[in-house]
């Protein structure tokens, strides 16, 4: 079965306003005014402000935490490889831009392992049993097809009955693990709809290594959160706590749980309506727990992709021997994830140890020498991984996409079939950076090279050079 999923600071008030370059920033001031500013640093936020910057508009990035990124994270010091903490796949690679500006800016794209392989106790599943578990599979999606022409409801409801020793890993592979939400929480439309996602592939220097180098040279405001955001029809202030930002249009990428909590003030409020739409579209649980693991005890091959047959969704699944190397990760998520992540990185390692000791045998846990965990939903500026609409709710991501005043939203939680993806919050940021530019009046012609000086003449007195366009 393909591997499809991503599987996916407190903030200073010192002014850091700096194009990036590499790893180092140059600070500047705050700008005062701005033609569309940018709230969020993520995917969404710099596909937007890249946008606006090509159309020569002035753009100001505004993030909250120290880096940019978002839900994009690349660790590339805990361990002897990069990896992803967070978003880990592309998809679609004959219409996604995001692969052609990977290669273009000289990073190295590769395809997501083939399959997966299934482990039953202290065992390979032998070929039969891989035959059951993938008609199980084909059985609970037809399921889910069926019923989202009907009604939106949860697709726990239409699971079927006879999956027998394959239902807790299946529910695990087709709620917890694709959208961060148990079936029980997931509606059966969103989930119809985000299944066009074909060929994923991965950046070899990580996602997050990725979006850093395409906001290279953009203008960002680093561990600047945005405090309160005044709107009307006609601009926009944004205030932190290093100064006003006033411009013609807004762009604002927060997450969906951050856009519900109340946190980001917005005067005057946001409508009901949109509030609403973003309650409805929560962020599921999903995190990850690496573990270097010298060696290769547990026999694996590169980039090999390990489930468990389980009776429950209290299950992992293990990416191991990432690129060839001793790291090992196992991605824990739904509604056991949020309890296991709420009890820290101790528990999680525990987790990890455990699941692991079950399947391979006692002597893993002396072999694993450094771990680490994310805990995205403790994350005070993303508060959770995807977004996964309620049942009855897949329609609130078109709310979202809806102007309010001069202000648009962004993100993965504003794309109706690519949500929960790195694709879908750049499509979304290109999306609403296309509309603030028709609010302004679209892309400003650039300002013409300055002509030499004109040849002197004895009889006449040479012309100035024209100034150049503000």
């Amino acid at each position: 079965m393909p591997v499809t999923r991503r599987d996916f600071l407190s903030a200073s008030a010192a002014l850091a306003l700096a194009p990036v370059l590499g790893d180092r920033a140059v600070a500047a001031p705050l700008p005062r005014e701005a033609d569309i500013v940018v709230i969020g640093a993520g995917a969404a936020g710099i596909a937007a402000a890249r946008r606006i910057a090509a159309a020569n508009r002035k753009v100001i990035v505004v993030e909250a935490s120290s880096q940019l990124g978002g839900r994009c994270q690349t660790d590339a010091t805990t361990f002897d490889v990069p990896f992803d903490r967070g978003a880990r796949w592309m998809h679609n690679p004959e219409t996604n831009p995001m692969i052609r500006l990977a290669r273009s800016a000289g990073l190295d794209i590769v395809t997501a392992p083939a399959g997966q392989k299934i482990r039953i106790g202290r065992r390979y599943a032998r070929p039969g049993e891989t035959e059951e578990f993938l008609a199980a599979l084909v059985r609970a999606n037809r399921a889910i097809d069926d019923a989202s022409r009907k009604a939106d409801i949860a697709c726990a409801a239409v699971m079927p009955k006879d999956l027998g020793d394959w239902a807790g890993t299946a529910e695990f592979l087709l709620g917890a693990n694709f959208s961060g939400k148990d079936l029980k929480d997931l509606s059966v439309v969103d989930k119809v709809r985000a299944q066009d996602r074909n060929s994923a592939i991965a950046c070899r220097q990580g996602l997050g290594a990725l979006i850093a180098k395409l906001g290279e040279g953009l203008p960002l405001a680093l561990s600047t959160p945005a405090q309160r955001i005044l709107w009307s029809n006609r601009d926009v202030t944004v205030e932190t706590a290093s100064g006003k930002i006033v411009a013609r249009a807004a762009i604002v990428t927060v997450s969906s749980n951050v856009l519900a909590s109340g946190n980001l003030k917005f005067v005057p409020e946001l409508p009901k309506r949109s509030l609403d739409a973003a309650a409805k579209l929560s962020l599921g649980s999903y995190d990850r727990i690496a573990l270097e693991i010298p060696g290769n005890p547990l026999g694996l091959s590169r980039d090999d992709v390990i489930i468990e047959q389980s009776n429950s969704t209290k299950t992992a699944l293990l990416y191991g021997n990432i690129a060839g190397s001793s790291l090992c990760t196992i991605d824990v998520a739904g509604s056991f994830g949020r309890e296991l992540s709420a009890q820290g990185e101790k528990a999680m390692a525990a987790f990890a140890v455990e699941w692991l000791t079950r399947l391979y045998g006692s002597e893993v846990g002396a072999s694993i020498k450094k771990t680490s965990a994310t805990r995205w939903n403790a994350s005070p500026f993303i508060l959770g991984a995807m977004s996964a609409a309620a049942p009855g709710a897949q329609f609130s991501r078109r709310i979202l996409t809806e102007p309010i005043g001069a202000m648009y939203l962004a993100g993965e939680a504003t794309h109706e079939t690519l949500w929960g993806t790195v694709d879908g919050a750049w499509e979304s940021g290109e999306r609403a950076a296309d509309a603030a530019l028709r609010r302004i009046g679209g892309a400003k012609e650039a300002a013409p090279e300055t002509p030499a000086p004109a040849a002197k003449h004895k009889r006449r007195t040479p012309r100035r050079s024209a100034e150049p366009m503000n």
